[in-house]
């Protein structure tokens, strides 16, 4: 159960206050090997049988507390306001409505070491914390097959992430 402290805007009230500022908020989510995986796409309808792509999250999860895996996050940038924060709240508000995890993990990847700091404080500001480096050691080598490199391994509470990301989804359209 979620704490009282968290506001009530879920997927469905999220989908509304989306359509209310002329964006389109659409999720994924299949069940491969009893597994989630999960697709959030936020777009702008450019006319009746087109839209215009402002952002995406892609993930899966397994079925445990700690089992929401995030693995792309891309907003187009200077397109709208808010996407990037409806994108964390929606997928975290999936992720609390029709799963048992609880925390989130992601790779911010390393591929540019200025890339790489601005990749880990954004995460930071989401609410995510650097639990280890993921680099070139034979023990690592698991975590760079799942997640595609080397980097910091993160993890955050969803109800966190979701906290703040509801905030900066409401201050967006103040």
């Amino acid at each position: 159960m979620m704490d009282q402290s968290v506001p009530s805007l879920m997927l469905e009230q999220l989908e509304a206050q989306a359509c209310e500022r002329g964006l389109l908020l659409r999720l994924q989510v299949g069940r491969p090997l009893r597994q989630w995986s999960l697709r959030v796409v936020v777009a702008r309808p450019i006319d009746a049988s087109r839209v215009q792509l402002l952002g995406e999250m892609k993930g899966w999860a397994y079925n445990a507390s700690n089992g929401l895996q995030l693995d792309t996050m891309r907003v187009i940038p200077s397109r709208s306001v808010g996407v990037g924060d409806l994108i964390w709240a929606a997928t975290m508000a999936w992720a609390m409505e029709n799963t048992p995890c609880r925390q989130a993990r992601l790779l911010a990847i390393r591929d540019d070491e200025r890339q790489h700091r601005r990749l880990r404080r954004y995460f930071e500001q989401r609410g995510f914390s650097t639990v280890r480096d993921v680099e070139a050691a034979v023990w690592d080598l698991p975590l760079r097959m799942i997640w595609g490199g080397a980097g910091a391994l993160m993890t955050g509470t969803v109800e966190t992430v979701l906290q703040r990301s509801i905030r900066g989804w409401n201050q967006s359209a103040a």
